[in-house]
């Protein structure tokens, strides 16, 4: 019989990101991309949240590589995260901390535990949430989802779907899958690669008004989009990426489409310009933000030694 999945996943509630530009990065993110910092240490790491109830969407670490540090998803209750952890142990997953009370820093009770790439992956419940900020501004929601890159997407997929209980949405021929764990299209997507590691991080904009808004915000800051305004086919949302100065692709996104769990049937997308792209709006994707979605081969933050302090 086959194991049901270690938990009910929520929400994909945040993702952190190893830099070696770590000064320049949280200038970025805070200054420009419209992020607010919640808390930081001594230059070393930095916690920065959307408008949205959960602490932090993004967290930066200063570290000797660029890299993705984790992906962290939401469960109900710390029982889930105990029961998780039972189950991750009868798959023959050991988890790499926990289950117990998580960082001082947001705090909240959870596990973490490697995938079959290296990446490390956080369940967590009991965070603390923060006052939602006013959605006036043209400023991220919060985290929506990430793209990772893999050497094997077969693999990745069934990792995901049977292990964290992922629903695959839809494919992208044979190149990419989009997976979700609520009603939003994907939280995860997966791009068959030469290597591991990060493609994007995408973040939410509350509508097309507030996201084309941003848009305008960037620019007068001096950043352009490397990709977009435009609008994808699969999850038919609309998007713009950039890379941020660790050289990490960022995206602004907004109406992901929305999934009634019992009617939603997968299908396979052809990889067309006019399904990369709805609108005709946003041409092909440059050579630059190709290589930036590239990325570099990322054996995984247990492998990326962390520069402890800022150096002298």
């Amino acid at each position: 019989m086959p194991q049901p999945p270690i938990a009910r996943l929520r929400a994909l509630r945040s993702v952190e990101l190893l830099t070696p530009s770590f000064t320049e990065a949280a200038d970025f993110y805070q200054e420009v991309w419209g992020l607010e910092t919640v808390e930081s240490e001594r230059g070393t790491a930095a916690w920065l949240r959307g408008t949205g109830a959960e602490h932090h969407a993004l967290q930066l670490t200063r570290a000797d590589r660029t890299g993705l540090g984790r992906i962290s998803f939401a469960v109900a209750t710390p029982a889930e995260v105990d029961e998780a952890a039972r189950r991750l142990l009868a798959r023959g997953i050991t988890p790499v901390a926990g289950p117990g009370p998580l960082d001082p820093v947001g705090g909240g009770y959870g596990l973490r535990f490697t995938d079959h790439e290296h990446r490390l992956i956080e369940i967590s419940a009991e965070v603390e949430a923060v006052a939602p900020r006013g959605r006036d501004g043209a400023v991220p929601v919060g985290v929506t989802h990430a793209v990772l890159n893999t050497t094997d997407i077969d693999a990745s997929v069934a990792f995901y779907r049977d292990v964290l209980g992922l629903r695959v949405s839809d494919w992208s021929e044979h190149q990419m899958a989009f997976l979700r764990c609520n009603a939003d299209h994907h939280c995860i997507a997966f791009n068959q690669a030469e290597w591991v590691s990060l493609n994007h991080v995408a973040y939410e904009m509350s509508s097309v008004d507030h996201f084309m808004r941003g848009l305008g915000r960037l620019r007068h800051h001096g950043v352009v989009p490397q990709w977009g305004p435009g609008r994808h086919g699969p999850g038919n949302n609309t998007f713009s990426y950039f890379a941020d100065p660790s050289g990490l692709v960022c995206e602004y996104t907004s109406e992901v489409a929305q999934i009634v769990e019992d009617q939603w049937i997968a299908r396979v997308w052809r990889r067309v310009p006019d399904l990369s792209d709805l609108w005709g709006t946003a041409g092909p994707p440059s050579k630059e933000i190709r290589r930036h979605m590239a990325g570099s081969p990322d054996p995984g933050p247990l492998c990326a030694h962390k520069k402890p302090e800022v150096q002298a």
